[in-house]
């Protein structure tokens, strides 16, 4: 059942990600806007497109939900992957997605404290990294020239 979800998820995903499906929908949506005069502009013309679009936000958000998980999932392995392939590198950072929240602004104010002690950016996380990537390019340089 989980691996005809996974396929099906994916699929559909693609499905609805693309161009035609939008036109597909920009087009449902025009006839039923053309077709108002000729129903009068009823409550039940109104509730066909709102029941419609309702079912189909509601089924969405599941696969798209699941799609995410996978996607999230399968980037964490990789860099997970990245971090022990690389000396140097802390490999406690692979399991960062379990870290409580307590440990995880630690480690952002770590780099923030690394950064401003360097003086670069504004102590933002991502320059951080940045910064962390400049330091170990430094390092490498250094030892390349000894």
């Amino acid at each position: 059942m989980n691996e005809f979800f996974r396929k099906f998820a994916s699929v559909t995903s693609d499905v609805v990600g693309s161009s035609w499906a939008f036109i597909l929908a920009v087009l449902i949506i025009v006839v039923w806007a053309v077709t108002g005069p000729a129903f009068g502009y009823s409550d039940t013309w109104q509730l066909v497109i709102n029941t419609g679009t309702t079912i189909i936000t509601f089924l969405m958000v599941f696969l798209i939900q699941n799609t995410q998980n996978r996607d999230a999932k399968a980037i964490h392995l990789k860099l997970d992957e990245l971090l022990r392939a690389v000396e140097g590198a802390r490999t406690s950072m692979a399991n960062l997605e379990n870290m409580p929240d307590e440990e995880l602004k630690r480690l952002q104010q770590e780099f923030r404290r690394i950064c401003e002690t360097r003086g670069i950016g504004d102590g933002t996380t991502v320059e951080a990294l940045d910064c962390e990537d400049e330091e170990s390019e430094a390092e490498m340089q250094e030892a390349s020239q000894k």
